[in-house]
């Protein structure tokens, strides 16, 4: 799996200055680039951002141990925390420079439990991204078995 090598602290940031001159999708794009660290939460559940365009994101992750439950399955903070992550930023990818955006609520429906260590690609288009709010779908499913393991509804809302 790609590292894009995940934020260590603050500073890891780029300044809020810089951050106001680009668009979502250009944030996103520095991401890809390595021009820009990626979140820290990327590395601590080992997910990546995979690719961006405009109102499409696409994330892989593979679940390890870490992020196990008692049954010894996938926890499904696991699965929340990617599908998010991919939602957002396929509606972050819409929004204009110097905006700025937070998930409202989020609905996560498992299918099927991931097997530890099997890589998954979660894929997310952006329904509608309005003054206010966006809203986003998302996919999870197995790279090598094509199976869904999850999906995912979202609603962001604009802070700036």
């Amino acid at each position: 799996m790609r590292d894009l090598k995940p934020a260590k602290s603050p500073a890891d940031f780029p300044k809020p200055e810089d951050v106001a001159n680009w668009t979502g999708l250009e944030y996103l794009q520095k991401t890809l680039t390595g021009e820009v660290a990626a979140p820290p939460i990327a590395g601590l559940m080992n997910f990546r951002l995979e690719s961006i365009e405009e109102g499409r994101a696409v994330f892989r992750g593979i679940p390890k141990f870490e992020s196990a439950n008692p049954m010894g399955t996938t926890h499904g903070g696991w699965y929340g925390a990617i599908l998010d992550s991919v939602m957002a930023c396929a509606i972050m990818s819409k929004i204009g420079k110097g905006q700025s955006y937070t998930t409202l609520e989020y609905k996560v429906n498992i299918v099927r439990p991931v097997p530890e260590g099997m890589e998954v690609e979660a894929v997310s288009v952006a329904g509608h991204v309005g003054r206010s709010t966006g809203v986003a779908d998302a996919e999870m499913r197995g790279l090598k078995d094509g199976k869904l393991y999850a999906t995912a509804s979202t609603t962001c809302m604009r802070v700036v």
